[in-house]
């Protein structure tokens, strides 16, 4: 599936956050199944490790290469090869952490957090050695900015209240959850999980804040519904996407750690599972085509696009495809795998109600990705750059653009295998797990930093841990469980966050806004010569 791995009926989808499912509680998405946790096997290899090390040494002294690096990147080797953890929980030797499930737990006596389960104290990095984050942190300080004159203040937080699923709070290196509302599956769950894990990566260095969380499709605060008195602090949610219109922070949506109503394993798994079944078929061996599938009936711009089929009168060079997903759950979801749908040259982008979680498998498909111009953001896609990490089409112009953007790549192989390659880089590397916490550690700290009260726990939050989420047995067929344990961090980060850039001066910003726009325009004038010289096309 692609487009959207959306799964909910276009009729059943609540307005607001107040709406959906209710007030039953968390837990009842992570109960009744039993915990696996594997453990890895340690072995040996002092031969192996002195020979490479011999050789890593030499090329330094003949290089001159730098010892800060040098350091870092030979602490890293030794990791991968012992089989270390993921970036998203890296190995520190004996600082490991382990679940403490209480044998005694059940529905009466629930599962608590364990008294010192993990550090709440900054834990010193192997070196001071870091990157810089990617270009598409900078948005950070833009979507920040309603608050840089006024602060947030306490009423920016509970003035709406109601709109929001829960509220966090982060003090002392420890979570809590005042729960409001049960989103849509299980969006809120493996949105705290993701939260959880990136306190346990980075323990003690998350600053103390307060945060309420809409977890509903569209942004929860259009600032035509919330008129702000002049000097007066704006309202503040987190969400998963933003709007020029709207207030809301964008935040990394719930499926980096997996969704398992529609067998989407966590990201990290399931973009080794695309790039692999990417590999199978040679660009220029794939359909020479546009692909796109998933549900048409979640908003009028998939509905839109089915237009774009072939017909009898023109072939729009789109192949679409749609997902019953009733059908598909009956089914195992065996015509519905990610891997399975790399066979095509280009692959489209088009949003469901608002932004698409697919967005990123599409990237990840090593094809050239055709992005209909979308409305709303994710906390990423502003940093994409058009004819480097995609081709740009016209959302009123669509099945036109389509059919241009498709036989002008297949008119120049090249430059489209490199777009399509581009944007399987950013994906790799950019939206790596370890940069998706990075991303969070720095907005929630530039968000604490704007804080103009006193941080407080809520009477009615509940301590929140991996052993209180992990451990309770699961719902259904228990991916909840197996999600988490996969993506369960283990220890501490070996290195500090990647280095927060600067915010965009305003010349910047005018500059990097002019250069997508005449990369936009030069493509419309390339189209119109196209179609100047193709007769008889139907409107």
């Amino acid at each position: 599936m692609e487009g959207d791995e959306e799964s909910k009926p276009l009729g059943k989808t609540p307005s607001s956050c107040k709406e959906s499912n209710g007030g039953s509680p968390l837990w009842a998405a992570v109960s009744r199944a039993s915990i696996s946790v594997s453990w890895r096997t340690w072995t040996s290899a002092t031969v192996f490790f002195s020979f490479i090390l011999i050789i890593i040494l030499s090329g330094v002294i003949v290089s001159g290469f730098d010892v800060v690096v040098f350091t870092a990147r030979l602490s890293s080797f030794f990791t991968s090869v012992n089989g270390g953890a993921s970036s998203s929980s890296s190995t520190r030797g004996s600082r490991e952490y382990h679940l403490s499930c209480s044998p005694a737990a059940n529905a009466t006596n629930p599962q608590k957090c364990p008294a010192g389960y993990y550090p709440s104290t900054p834990i010193e990095p192997d070196t001071e050695y870091t990157t810089t984050c990617p270009e598409y942190f900078r948005w950070i300080h833009e979507d920040l900015r309603p608050w840089r004159a006024t602060g947030i203040t306490r009423e920016a937080i509970e003035s709406r209240k109601s709109l929001a699923h829960f509220r966090l709070v982060v003090y002392k290196g420890k979570a809590y959850l005042e729960q409001f509302h049960r989103a849509w599956q299980t969006r809120d769950v493996f949105t705290l999980w993701g939260i959880l894990q990136l306190l346990r990566l980075y323990p003690g260095r998350v600053p103390d804040l307060e945060m309420m969380f809409c977890c509903e499709d569209l942004p929860a605060l259009p600032k035509s519904d919330n008129q702000v008195p002049e000097g007066a602090a704006a309202p503040t949610m987190f969400h998963y996407c933003g709007h020029e219109s709207a207030f809301d922070i964008p935040f990394p949506d719930w499926s980096f750690w997996g969704w398992p109503e529609v067998n989407i394993k966590p990201w990290e798994s399931t973009l080794k599972a695309i790039e692999q079944g990417a590999a199978k078929t040679k660009w220029n061996d794939r359909d020479p085509h546009a692909f796109w599938k998933g549900n048409p009936s979640v908003s009028w711009k998939r509905a839109n696009l089915m237009e774009c089929k072939p017909s009898k009168d023109m072939d729009w060079n789109a192949r679409l495809y749609v997902v019953n997903w009733d059908r598909e759950s009956s089914s195992g979801f065996k015509g519905s795998k990610l891997e399975d749908q790399c066979s095509h040259r280009y692959k489209i982008y088009v949003e469901g109600r608002a932004w698409s979680v697919s967005e990123k498998y599409i990237l990840a498909c090593d094809a050239e990705t055709l992005l209909i111009k979308p409305e709303f953001y994710d906390f990423f896609i502003r940093g994409m750059i058009p004819m480097e990490h995609y081709w740009p089409i016209r959302p009123d112009n669509k099945c036109r653009d389509i059919k241009f953007a498709v036989d002008w790549g297949n008119s120049h192989t090249f430059k489209a295998e490199r777009i399509g390659e581009e944007g399987t880089r950013f994906a790799r590397e950019s939206l790596s797990m370890g940069r998706v916490y990075d991303y969070m550690f720095h907005v929630l700290s530039e968000y604490a930093k704007l804080q103009k009260f006193e941080v407080k726990v809520p009477p009615a939050a509940v301590e929140l841990c991996a052993e209180t989420m992990a451990c309770p047995a699961v719902e259904g067929d228990g991916k909840v469980k197996e999600y988490m344990m996969e993506t369960l961090v283990k220890s501490p980060s070996r290195w500090l966050p990647c280095s927060m850039p600067p915010a965009y001066q305003p010349q910047e910003m005018q500059d990097l806004m002019q250069r997508k726009h005449n990369v936009s325009r030069q493509l419309e004038m390339w189209e119109a010569e196209y179609w100047d010289r193709i007769k008889n096309v139907p409107n």
